[in-house]
């Protein structure tokens, strides 16, 4: 769960989706979101434990390893330098400024520059300005955290002149055994213009840059001197932002408590006075105690039966976001079994998304070959020579390569456990023998950087390919989240980067980074899922958004509106979001 980010991007590994049941209405049925805003109230929303509900790693940005899983969070503490917004109804999605009040790309397109909007302050009451997005940023570029995109800047620039205090503040907030070359260059490659205006310079084109925002780590500006004040540990427990909304209390993993920030910058926002994340193990928990009164919104729920429980429930409204992931089985080309494609090949033929489609989401999948989907940007679903469902040829390519054996993991959650279960009994049909293995977030993210995995139920995408748990972060070959194979000559990813080398893939998705014209873009991404089904890296099925769900007089953007998945869910504005007087 990213990019993708990141998961992971940046990164948050997840997989999401439903257990079997009644097909659900069509989605938007019992959607609302009419009436007058009104100030007051308070919010508890509840989150699935395996996913958005997992911040065992806290919630500072420059250490978290689930921040695009922790949107709610997020969002709500920090408010973010760029959002994703779309129509009331789900088109026209964008990147929208936020606490940024403009962005722009040089002629070249290798220098961005950010403006930030006049007079925010974080909730501490120190300024937001451009000494503030250096430090976070240099922070975030260093800290080693998995949320950090994977970005090419110019580190050949002279450091650009600062102050020593602002030098010292940053030094400090970093770890210990920070890379004090690598650091240095970033003070060249990131630089302070005036109190409000900041540049990156980058070494290659990067036409996705603002895309990725607002679901990585460099989004989320947090205070300077609320961390010297904290220190670090505290302050990934209740770090303070200059969001909508401050934190009261912090369980990491169960439950966090906020309440209205007076000093947020958009006037009468925050509608809410309070609001509360709850951490709850299951979809049939949490549906019982929204229908109980004890909470007031569900953000993901993926059980079919229940959607279609909820659409039918007058006290209940229901939206289901336009998504964005396809499911994928991610195969390791790097070890055994997987480096020999003719085991690839098996796999491909041995899957059958279609009845789990049917039998697990009752149809509501988007079925898609590659890593996009309907909600994304370079939606083609389509895949020339693609390997589809034949299982005479998987038992052919089993019995010609002397059996297979394959341990296949995904994150413990009831939808994947169920998914996963529907895949073994596929394989073993063609002769293969598969175990099971299920983890949570946190392991799962280890798993992964060990290399140490054969195959891997996740989803690979985002609204921008580029950004997020998107291809990049699943099918490049420097991603600590990737299957697919080194540079020729390369002993690790590390050693790769360090030598400058690269994939056929690689090169096709760093051109596609590399450009800002969406036809060119457009054309690479069908090239690069070419290069994966032809080489078969990974299987892919279909995409499927859990649905919001939340009781009579909830009213928000993401939450009754649909706003598409900036990887795998949606990221609600919770400054906007209201409830009306029973």
């Amino acid at each position: 769960m990213l990019g993708a980010a990141a998961l992971l991007v940046t990164f948050g590994l997840a997989v999401t989706g439903c257990t079997a049941g009644g097909s659900p209405a069509p989605a938007g049925n019992n959607t609302g979101d009419a009436g007058t805003p009104r100030s007051g109230g308070d919010l508890k929303v509840l989150l699935e434990a395996s996913f958005a509900g997992n911040w065992q790693t806290g919630l500072d940005p420059a250490t978290s390893n689930s921040v695009s899983a922790n949107l709610p969070q997020y969002t709500s503490t920090f408010g973010g330098l760029f959002q994703l917004n779309a129509d009331k109804d789900g088109k026209n999605a964008r990147v929208e400024a936020n606490q940024a009040e403009s962005s722009s790309y040089s002629k070249d397109g290798l220098v961005f520059t950010l403006k930030l909007r006049k007079g925010i302050t974080f909730s501490d009451g120190s300024p937001l300005n451009a000494d503030a997005v250096l430090w976070n940023w240099i922070r975030d570029l260093s800290s080693g955290s998995t949320g950090v995109p994977n970005l090419v800047l110019n580190r050949t620039l002279t450091p650009a002149k600062i102050s020593d205090q602002l030098r010292t503040s940053i030094i400090s907030a970093l770890p210990a055994d920070y890379d004090k070359v690598a650091v240095e260059q970033l003070f060249g490659a990131i630089r302070v213009v005036d109190d409000l205006t900041i540049e990156i310079h980058f070494a290659a084109v990067n036409g996705a840059f603002v895309n990725g925002l607002p679901g990585m780590s460099l989004n989320w500006m947090a205070s300077p001197t609320g961390y010297a004040k904290l220190g670090a540990q505290k302050f990934k427990e209740e770090p303070i932002g200059a969001g909508p909304f401050i934190i009261v209390s912090d369980t990491m993993s169960q439950k966090l408590s906020l309440k209205r920030n007076p000093h947020y910058f958009k006037p009468k926002l925050p509608y809410l006075d309070t609001l509360s994340f709850q951490a709850v193990a299951g979809d049939q928990v949490s549906y019982q105690t929204l229908q109980a009164g004890q909470a007031g919104a569900i953000e993901g729920l993926g059980s079919v039966p229940l959607i279609t429980q909820a659409q039918h429930d007058p006290k209940l409204n229901v939206v289901i976001d336009p998504p964005t992931s396809p499911y994928v089985v991610q195969l390791n080309t790097r070890i055994a079994p997987f480096n020999d494609e003719r085991a690839r090949e098996a796999i491909y033929y041995a899957t059958d998304y279609d009845p789990i489609n049917k039998g697990l989401f009752k149809g509501q999948g988007d079925p898609s070959q590659s890593f996009t989907a309907s909600g994304g940007l370079f939606y083609n679903p389509k895949v020339p020579n693609y390997r589809t469902y034949d299982l005479a040829k998987a038992k052919a390519l089993v019995k010609e390569i002397g059996g297979l054996t394959v341990k296949l993991d995904a994150i413990n959650s009831p939808v994947a456990i169920a998914f996963v279960q529907a895949l073994q009994t596929q394989w073993t049909k063609a002769g293969i023998n598969v175990s099971l293995r299920t983890q949570a977030l946190g392991d799962t993210i280890t798993t992964f950087k060990s290399g140490q995995w054969t195959a891997y139920l996740q989803t690979a995408g985002a609204f921008d390919p580029a950004t997020g748990i998107g291809v990049t972060a699943r099918f490049g070959s420097l991603s600590p989240y990737s299957g697919a194979p080194l540079p020729k000559g390369a002993t690790s990813a590390a050693d790769a980067k360090k030598r400058g080398l690269t994939t056929k893939l690689d090169d096709v998705l760093n051109q596609a980074q590399a450009t800002v014209d969406p036809s060119k873009r457009d054309t690479l991404y069908k090239e690069a899922a070419q290069i994966i089904s032809d080489n078969a890296y990974g299987p892919f099925g279909f995409a499927f958004s859990p649905a919001q769900v939340v009781r009579k007089g909830v009213h928000g953007p993401g939450l009754t509106t649909p706003i598409p998945g900036l990887a795998v869910r949606s990221g609600v504005l919770y400054d906007q979001v209201w409830v009306a007087p029973e």
